[in-house]
């Protein structure tokens, strides 16, 4: 079995910098690995140690405390290379753009802040050969570089983090060395006003800032959060995506026929009904006496989702192709990510003369199954949600069709 990293729980660390202090630490460094090393300047206990240099596992845990063994997530962009002569070099790359190289040793202060600096740059455009500047406490600059190396932060999903870190960066490049006290509910309302022709984006941009303020409030940071309470813009579409209708099943059926990769793609997500995420993920691993099960990636892998293969879908899987991991795979038979999935199978959308997304397909399936007449829990234990309100949603407008078809007979004369 493969040696996994180690991940170091918060209260070890805590309990490991008490003890090196006490012996004079100096430095603390995060290897790649995700081992924490104290470097101190004299020879102390336990013996186990060597060179002066202590691992977290020099401390042993405190009775009934739990070391979860995890790998640690590297922030985005971040990219590793051994050159030829077998050192370890860092640096940002986003996409094919150019690379920043990023000073310091892994894991220390001035690598952290090299690296939130060449990101900066990354994303501008620049080089690195500009002269660097530090971090004025008190900035938003500051706030926001202490608030992405939180435990909050990191907690979140990724997905959820790289949607989020694009628009604090963003406010970052314009209000960056402007002190975070300053911020008011009023420029945030002002900004909200500007976003009023793209409401989700103003959800997004609330969603993010609430996140920051609120995590400075509770670490004594700032008194109140300024974006507290503030509504985004209605949506023009109340209703989000656009949902397939059945006649543009059959217009795609025409199109992919059985046999092809693009038919393969959409019965897995017409017929599990999972967001892309999950139905990349899914294959006959994940299977056992005919029901798909897995947890899902919105929940953070929190949530189970149990899933009968239909007798449609398992025809198709039959006659393929599938993947050896996963049931959709490109077309080398690879496994694809969400990303690239989202892209081939709007290709395949525009080829059948579809505009329309992935997601809509979900909305299909939730519509489907309210029509034959899904409760509440059914429709929250068949596509993961953990609220009655979006199962609601699809089972009242299932109601209200139902009670219009048998209403309607009342018009007639004679009738009742």
């Amino acid at each position: 079995m493969a040696h996994r990293p180690p991940t170091i729980t918060q209260p070890a660390i805590a309990r490991a910098l008490r003890e090196a202090k006490k012996q004079g630490a100096k430095v603390v460094e995060i290897k790649p690995t995700g081992e924490l090393l104290i470097h101190i300047n004299k020879t102390i206990t336990p013996s186990t140690t060597r060179n002066n240099t202590y691992s977290i596992e020099d401390f042993p845990p405190l009775e009934n405390e739990r070391v979860l063994i995890m790998p640690k997530r590297r922030p985005p962009y971040l990219v590793r290379e051994r050159t030829r002569h077998g050192k370890i070099i860092w640096y940002v790359r986003i996409g094919h753009g150019p690379r920043v190289r990023i000073e310091g040793v892994y894991g220390t202060q001035e690598f952290v802040d090299s690296y939130m600096l060449a990101l900066k740059h990354a994303q501008n455009g620049t080089s690195k050969k500009t002269k660097q500047t530090r971090l004025v406490e008190g900035s938003f600059d500051w706030l926001l570089h202490q608030y992405l190396q939180s435990m909050q932060w990191h907690n979140q999903s990724e997905s959820t983090k790289k949607v989020k870190y694009r628009i604090l960066n963003n406010i970052s490049k314009h209000i960056g060395n402007r002190a975070y006290k300053s911020i008011e509910k009023q420029h945030i309302l002002d900004a909200v006003e500007r976003r009023r022709n793209s409401p989700a984006a103003a959800r997004h941009f609330l969603t993010a800032l609430n996140g920051l303020f609120n995590w400075a409030v509770d670490n004594a940071l700032l008194n109140r959060n300024p974006a507290f309470n503030i509504k985004p813009p209605k949506s023009f579409n109340a209703e989000g995506f656009t949902p397939w209708l059945e006649e543009d099943i059959d217009k795609y059926y025409h199109h992919w026929s059985v046999g092809t990769h693009e038919r393969v793609w959409i019965d897995v997500l017409l017929y599990t009904g999972l967001r892309r995420g999950d139905a990349v993920r899914i294959g006959w691993k994940d299977v056992k006496d005919n029901i798909i099960h897995l947890k899902t990636e919105k929940s953070q892998f929190k949530t189970d989702v149990f899933l009968p293969i239909l007798p449609e879908l398992a025809e198709t899987l039959k006659i393929g192709p599938i993947g050896d991991e996963t049931f959709i795979c490109g077309k080398e038979g690879k496994k694809l990510t969400k990303e690239s999935f989202g892209n081939l199978f709007r290709k395949a959308c525009n080829a059948s003369g579809i505009k329309k997304s992935a997601h809509g397909l979900r909305k299909l399936a939730a519509t489907r199954a309210a029509n034959a007449g899904a409760t509440v829990s059914q429709m929250k234990a068949l596509f993961g949600w953990t609220e009655d309100n979006m199962a609601s949603l699809y089972t009242k407008s299932a109601d209200r069709k139902r009670l219009a078809i048998e209403s309607i007979k009342k018009l007639q004369k004679g009738s009742g």
